[in-house]
């Protein structure tokens, strides 16, 4: 289609592998901006990335012509690729299997941000 308008805005949930809390605050905002940079790649756009010790959340607006499912496939295949090659973590790093995805409206942006 030649015009094309979309505004489809997910938040994407993900934990580290048995809920470990081995997100270490030191590498943390690396690792989110890691995320975000993975994300802006496939052509979505990031809003935020967050997260705590076990988990991270990431807002973004999705490209319609890129599925939940790709997309988190490579987000979290890369991002531990990223921790175990630079060695950030004391022992072999890994996502959880699953996530969670949620849809909000374009109303909805500033509160979910905040």
């Amino acid at each position: 289609m030649a015009n094309t308008y979309h505004q489809v805005y997910i938040q994407c949930v993900f934990a580290v592998k048995y809920k470990n809390a081995v997100i270490d605050k030191d590498w943390q905002p690396n690792l989110l901006s890691v995320i975000g940079n993975l994300i802006n790649e496939t052509g979505c756009k990031t809003i935020i990335a967050n997260g705590i010790e076990d988990h991270v959340h990431c807002f973004l607006g999705l490209k319609p012509t890129i599925s939940i499912s790709d997309l988190m496939k490579t987000v979290k295949a890369k991002s531990s690729k990223y921790i175990n090659d630079h060695e950030l973590a004391k022992k072999r790093f890994e996502w959880q299997d699953g996530y969670g995805v949620f849809s909000y409206s374009h109303s909805q942006i500033d509160q979910v941000y905040k």
